[in-house]
């Protein structure tokens, strides 16, 4: 059987077909040179920005996801200003995909587009660039108005991990967008700081049960975890399911003892994944007050409850055992 696509050696050879007059023969051209994989493809591809087709500039968008480089960066930053949402999209996702520092000399001046999206999506790339010089623009996004773009600048601090950031990701877990305080208060992970486990503790009582969910997951990854037990105990009290799981997921990360009853009393909830990881937290915890807990779900109707109460109880009688007890 023919293949869809014809075998060339040389990316000039390809190239040819961008000047079809055909704009399928011309797609096809533009996604052998993406397949090709040749750094040479990059200034034929962004020969084609301004292709009169729509497919076309789609394709061309999507072709240039596979490189990296300042090239790649400008001739998508022209594309994702296309008038085609279709277009601007794919521009989007390839951006987001760059990895070569050097891009954000073409990403940072389009911060400060008039269109929302565009501003959005370039903070979306550059959170990966992970360039200094983006933190003040970041900063100075915190203070847009649309909500999407302060929580793409929020990612963009966030990647950065510099401490001298972390006031400003404490206030945007203020922020009247949820989405945003969302990042804000995952971007606070990487501080250890009294303050800004103080705020990712705070956002545990968010009106929003996403953010609160957020809240419970990243004080298991942050390193303040005697600050955040106590809180973390009340969260898995919460009326919404997915937050207790976290806060207990955290706690039995942070193997806290004080924890344990309100733990076990998770292994009678009727939502399977709550009891399954109520149990394995027990088992990381292994504090033996956890054992009658676990006994009692021995025989859970669910494999994996079973599973894992058993392998807990057994985490219990080994500390003992290492412990002469």
């Amino acid at each position: 059987m023919a293949q869809l696509f014809e075998s060339y050696d040389d990316v000039d050879d390809i190239s040819q077909g961008l000047k079809a007059d055909d704009p399928g023969e011309r797609r096809i051209a533009v996604i052998e040179l993406g397949h090709s994989g040749d750094p040479k493809a990059i200034v034929h591809l962004g020969g084609m920005t301004a292709d009169p087709d729509a497919g076309v500039r789609q394709q061309v968008a999507l072709a240039l996801g596979e490189f990296d480089g300042l090239p790649v960066a400008a001739a998508l930053a022209t594309l994702l200003v296309d008038v085609e949402t279709a277009v601007a999209g794919a521009a989007a996702d390839s951006l987001a995909e760059l990895k070569d520092p050097a891009c954000a000399e073409a990403i940072l001046p389009l911060v400060g587009h008039r269109d929302a999206f565009v501003r959005a999506r370039a903070l979306r790339a550059l959170k990966e660039l992970r360039r200094k010089d983006a933190l003040k623009p970041a900063l100075d996004a915190l203070r847009d108005a649309d909500e999407g773009v302060r929580a793409q600048a929020v990612g963009v601090i966030g990647f950065l991990k510099l401490e001298e950031a972390v006031p400003a990701l404490m206030a945007a877990t203020g922020d009247d967008g949820a989405v945003v305080r969302k990042a804000a208060v995952s971007a606070l992970a990487f501080s250890s700081a009294r303050s800004a486990v103080g705020a990712i503790v705070g956002a545990l009582a968010d009106p929003d049960w996403m953010v609160r969910e957020t809240a419970a997951e990243t004080l298991g990854m942050n390193g303040g975890a005697e600050q955040a037990v106590a809180p973390l105990i009340e969260a898995v009290a919460d009326d919404v399911w997915q937050v207790r799981l976290k806060a207990v997921r955290s706690l039995g990360r942070m193997k806290a003892v004080a924890a344990v009853e309100a733990i076990g009393r998770c292994l009678d909830h009727s939502q399977v994944n709550l009891r399954k990881e109520s149990a394995a937290a027990l088992g990381e915890i292994a504090d033996a007050a956890g054992l009658p807990f676990l006994e009692a779900v021995f025989d859970d109707p669910d494999p994996e409850v079973r599973k894992n109460a058993r392998w807990a109880g057994q985490q219990i009688v080994l500390k003992r055992q290492r412990e002469g007890r």
